[in-house]
Order: C-alpha cells, then sequence, then structure tokens
C-alpha cells in the first residue's frame, strides 16, 4: 500500500541522490530549469503541480507521481482537486492512465497522514 510509495521515494531520493554527486553540474542545472518553469508566474505553482500530476498520470510515471502529489500538497492542493487531476488524466490517457491512479492513492496514502518530505 502507500510502503510502495514510500519505497519509491526512497528509490527516488536515491538516485537523485546520486546523480547530484556523480553528476553535480548536470543536476544543479536541472533543479534551476525546474524551479524556473515551477514558479510563481502566469501561473502560480498550485496549477503547475496540478497538470504536472496530470502528466505524470498520463506518462505513466510512478516516482512523477510521487513527486507531485507531494508536491502539490504542499502547494496547498486539495485531495478533491486531485481527484479531478485523476478524472482529466483518465480521459486524455484512457485505461493505461486510469491503472494508475492506484499510484495516486498510495501517494496520497502517504502524503496525506503527516509530513510530506
Amino acid at each position: 500500500m502507500s510502503s510502495d510509495m514510500n519505497q519509491t521515494m526512497h528509490d527516488f531520493k536515491m538516485g537523485m541522490g546520486m546523480m547530484s554527486t556523480e553528476a553535480a553540474e548536470t543536476m544543479k542545472t536541472f533543479t534551476a530549469f525546474m524551479n524556473e518553469v515551477l514558479c510563481d508566474c502566469v501561473l502560480d505553482a498550485k496549477t503547475k503541480e496540478l497538470i504536472a500530476l496530470g502528466m505524470a498520470i498520463t506518462a505513466r510515471c510512478t516516482y512523477c507521481i510521487g513527486l507531485h502529489v507531494n508536491k502539490a500538497m504542499h502547494a496547498g492542493v486539495t485531495h478533491a482537486e486531485i481527484i479531478e487531476v485523476c478524472k482529466v488524466a483518465m480521459l486524455m490517457g484512457g485505461g493505461p492512465a486510469m491503472t494508475y491512479i492506484a499510484e495516486v492513492k498510495k501517494a496520497l496514502d502517504l502524503f496525506e497522514k503527516g509530513p510530506a518530505a
């Protein structure tokens, strides 16, 4: 259940840690790009995280789903808004995207319990 997502987030952090050590300049550049894209600009960070989550679902990326559920919640997204994103992702991504709603559920189970990492 949520322990699967906990392991997924742990694995993601381990991979990013390795890359930060072994490809520091690349990670620094990518992180700067990511921060620039996700900042409050024309669209606010909350809206951008909702978009990113929908795209993560349709791309079928478990790591991205966990990351963007967490970041969306930090940006003030509600459970109901995440469910709306799931519905749009199902519309746009069909059955394959629908199967990844299970990963959203795991992330919600993990991050709604307490402080998100």
